[in-house]
């Protein structure tokens, strides 16, 4: 059986961002870097990890995403969103949880 992969884009003012998620080990891959050095500040790391915190998957799956357009804030905001709507593909009673978070 081949690993299932889900995809999903977001978007947030000018930036858009594609993502790829596999069930992995929690490993992250940002336009080829790290999610610490793509994004340098805590805050946004925590921000764009929230719903994987929220939905209790965290460190479960692989991240591989492309960013484009907007800044360093909307390109979180964006990777953010993508993370959220492939979760709920994965499993819709994700959907719930999520909004409560305005996610």
């Amino acid at each position: 059986m081949a690993e299932t992969q889900h995809h999903a884009v977001g978007r947030r003012k000018e930036a858009v961002c594609r993502v790829y998620l596999k069930p992995g080990s929690g490993k992250w891959e940002i336009n080829g870097r790290t999610i610490g050095d793509y994004f340098p500040r805590p805050a946004l790391v925590s921000s764009i990890q929230l719903p994987f915190s929220a939905t209790d998957n965290l460190g479960k799956w692989d991240v591989k995403a492309n960013l484009e357009g907007g800044g360093v804030t909307g390109q979180a905001g964006a990777l953010r969103l993508a993370i959220a709507r492939a979760l709920v593909k994965i499993d819709e009673e994700h959907r719930r949880k999520l909004r409560e978070l305005g996610l």
